[in-house]
């Protein structure tokens, strides 16, 4: 994760900078490495609070952290959260009851059978996941104003929308204190306030899922850019790819056709769970939750290499290769 981390930072650098050198801050939280970097306005003063804002809402949210208020729901079934932790949980159920369940952060337990919590990668056994399954249910969490409650024996880890809450969060504060022009690098998940100081938009790049290179590059003001990909984390057995992205009916890794979804929109939390719940959707209940919505546009990378782009980034988004199969969906 580290290394993915570096390579976004990498490729972020390439196609984002900006004319004046920044302020920037660059440190390690959320098991990531995160970036901010201040382009007009604040001061080494603002990116320290950026960066106690972000240690400490995952002090309040970190599944394995036996402090944390998450971990205590976990453990006891009932937790009184902080507004912090309940506007989030809040914002997570939303996107699972809006995505039908493609996203479900009760999927912890079944993530952690697979070894991707800790790194102990194993195939679990069909006994083991169906002992697992009948707790993945999102709409048997109760949260009623900052108290959480959970059915016996489920567990919840909002990983799948942390780093975009905390985006929005960031964004927000940074423009209160006056930043005109900055750009956040949360683990990948990137996040602007306003354009360069030029005026000009942002240059995002997107990584090809089946190589190390680009496979294109977006343009931005003030929004988000999100990926979720089977590359990103994944072990193999008998010669077969197992990655993170796991659907919630099944347990099982997503296998919908889709190598990659990236999602761009005004809400950086919005962009995380649903670059998640794309990818388990695939491409067809993709698009259709695309039109049903119209609050994000995405780029969409099938096994097979082709690329689908929605409507609104045409003109935007612009491929590295420009003879690939390029669809633009349409409303």
């Amino acid at each position: 994760m580290k290394r993915l981390a570096a390579v976004c930072l990498a490729l972020l650098l390439l196609s984002g900078c900006a004319q004046a050198q920044p302020e920037q801050s660059v440190f390690f939280a959320m098991d990531t490495m995160m970036s901010v970097r201040l382009y007009q306005g604040g001061d080494a003063a603002l990116l320290d609070e950026a960066q106690r804002f972000v240690e400490d809402l995952e002090a309040l949210v970190s599944v394995t952290d036996p402090d944390s208020e998450i971990y205590a729901l976990n453990e006891t079934g009932a937790a009184e959260l902080s507004p912090e932790a309940a506007e989030l949980l809040a914002g997570a159920l939303e996107l699972c009851q809006r995505t039908g369940g493609a996203l479900d952060i009760s999927i912890y337990p079944v993530l952690r059978a697979w070894g991707f919590t800790t790194g102990a990668y194993t195939v679990p056994g069909e006994d083991v996941l169906a002992g697992l399954l009948p707790l993945v249910d999102h709409a048997r969490i109760d949260l009623d104003g900052t108290m959480a409650t959970l059915p016996q024996g489920m567990e919840i880890d909002l990983g799948s929308v942390a780093k975009g809450y905390t985006g929005d969060a960031l964004c927000a504060l940074l423009e209160q204190r006056g930043v005109g022009s900055a750009l956040l690098d949360l683990g990948g998940n990137i996040q602007a306030v306003g354009t360069k100081p030029d005026g000009s938009p942002w240059r995002v790049a997107i990584r090809d899922p089946a190589g190390e290179g680009e496979l294109g590059v977006i343009t931005v003001s003030g929004q988000a850019v999100v990926t979720s990909g089977g590359y990103e984390r994944y072990f193999e057995r008998d010669g077969v790819r197992y990655w993170h992205i796991l659907a919630p009916a099944t347990g099982a890794p997503a296998r919908s056709g889709l190598s990659s979804v990236t999602v761009v929109g005004d809400s950086g939390l919005l962009c995380d769970g649903l670059s998640t719940a794309l990818f388990v959707m695939g491409l067809e209940d993709a698009l259709d939750h695309w039109r049903e919505h119209r609050d994000f546009e995405a780029v969409f990378v099938s096994e097979d290499g082709s690329v689908t782009v929605t409507a609104g980034l045409e003109g935007r988004f612009t491929l590295a290769e420009p003879d690939r199969m390029l669809t633009i969906a349409r409303p």
